[in-house]
């Protein structure tokens, strides 16, 4: 893995001369290009924004299933378990196509809804923007979610919410004071799991996301396709990851802090 990254970092201080030709000689260019270009700018916030909606929904989503589970399913849990790897054994690619097809022009949603009679005419932001890329990358991704909560969640001493219970919290209070502190490192661990590839996903814009739903992995792709600027992009790609790097220890750190002062 180290040997990959240092040799984009070295390729980051070249400049690109020609089709597979360098200038070696070093320069700090294509890093001050990828810090102050406004387009990079707007692609990258808007890659976060879109990841933080992500695992957002993903987690919001996840942690029921990953709670009955844990809670209330006494036998088979493997099967459980199984059933909500399913979309795993699936193409990633046909996974995408598959929302791509619900969410179309023509496709399942809009069929449905002018069936029933809610709409006249197909919906046209359903497709080819950011929302697209939300909910095509929540459904992807919902397994990584779902495992490591429940992970958490299967772990708590259950004599713990029993002690809880006789001191008169009712469950509602019983789940914020007990059981979500408890479940934290689950749903950070998913939270981070989630959030950094989904930063870097390039797939999924290009097919659901149209140009308003672009991200800074497309830049990437570009740069290293069709762009043939390899400097350039390994320049965007160690700056991209550098500040995910960043963003993540500190959501992390503050998650725990907070963690801390609450158990």
């Amino acid at each position: 893995m180290c040997v990959p990254i240092m040799a984009m970092g070295v390729l980051s201080f070249w400049q690109q001369t020609g089709h597979m030709s360098f200038d070696m000689s070093g320069t700090v260019q294509n890093y001050v290009e990828a810090l102050t270009r406004d387009m990079y700018r707007v692609l990258f916030l808007r890659s976060l924004g879109i990841s933080g909606l992500t695992t957002l929904a993903t987690v919001v989503m996840a942690f029921p299933l990953a709670y009955f589970i844990a809670f209330y399913v006494k036998r088979h849990k493997m099967v459980w378990i199984i059933l909500v790897t399913l979309p795993f054994w699936t193409s990633y690619l046909l996974r995408v196509f598959a929302w791509k097809v619900i969410l179309g022009y023509g496709g399942a949603v809009n069929s449905g809804l002018i069936a029933l009679g809610a709409i006249s005419e197909p919906l046209t932001f359903l497709m080819y923007n950011p929302t697209a890329v939300v909910i095509t990358l929540t459904h992807a991704w919902a397994t990584v979610a779902i495992l490591p909560i429940y992970v958490s969640l299967e772990k708590i001493d259950r004599s713990m919410l029993e002690a809880a219970t006789d001191l008169g919290d009712s469950p509602f209070i019983r789940f914020f004071r007990v059981t979500l502190p408890l479940a934290l490192p689950g749903i950070l661990a998913a939270s981070v799991l989630i959030f950094i590839p989904t930063v870097g996903d390039y797939v999924t814009p290009s097919l659901v996301g149209g140009s308003d739903g672009y991200m800074i992995a497309n830049v990437i792709q570009f740069q290293f396709g069709r762009g043939s600027n390899w400097p350039s992009g390994a320049a965007i790609s160690l700056t991209s990851m550098t500040i995910v790097a960043v963003l993540v220890a500190v959501f992390v750190w503050s998650a725990r802090r907070l963690s801390g002062r609450h158990s």
